[in-house]
């Protein structure tokens, strides 16, 4: 299937939210633990105007986001998300791709990300490496593995 990327739109702001909250419930937690998720997953438009945002699109709609942001302390992928549906069909991979000429483009040396642990090997395969762990910012007492691409 076909799949063509665009920015973010304003108005699909709760369209996306609700895909990246599908995506990462993709992983068996429960209710709890994704109602702590909600804020760290729902875009804004403040994200829209200070990151680069863009969604993946295919001929059934709206198929992932992804959302790159250059900080003080470098440039990070706040948001890797996939319909749940349409995982399994390099649509991760395109976007991770986008991430990393978006990086790039923005001046980046490398790109961070903080992961759940079940993506973590898919940015391993992806050539990410392993740089230690970082606390959760929606689950007090989780660590998330934390990887850098050199770019």
């Amino acid at each position: 299937m076909t799949a063509e990327l665009r920015p973010a739109r304003p108005e699909e702001l709760d369209v996306l939210s609700a895909l990246c909250l599908r995506s990462k419930a993709h992983w068996g937690y429960d209710a709890a633990f994704m109602a702590a998720c909600v804020q760290e997953l729902t875009l804004t438009p403040l994200d829209l105007e200070q990151d680069a945002v863009i969604v993946l699109e295919d001929g059934k709609g709206v198929a992932g986001v992804a959302q790159v942001s250059l900080e003080t302390d470098g440039c990070f992928l706040d948001k890797l998300f996939i319909e749940p549906s349409r995982m399994g069909l390099g649509y991760g991979k395109q976007l991770y791709l986008w991430a990393l000429e978006t990086a790039r483009s923005m001046g980046a040396r490398e790109l961070v990300i903080e992961a759940d642990p079940d993506a973590a090997l898919f940015y391993e395969k992806l050539g990410a490496r392993p740089a230690g762990e970082v606390p959760s910012g929606c689950v007090a007492g989780r660590v998330l593995p934390r990887f850098v691409h050199p770019l």
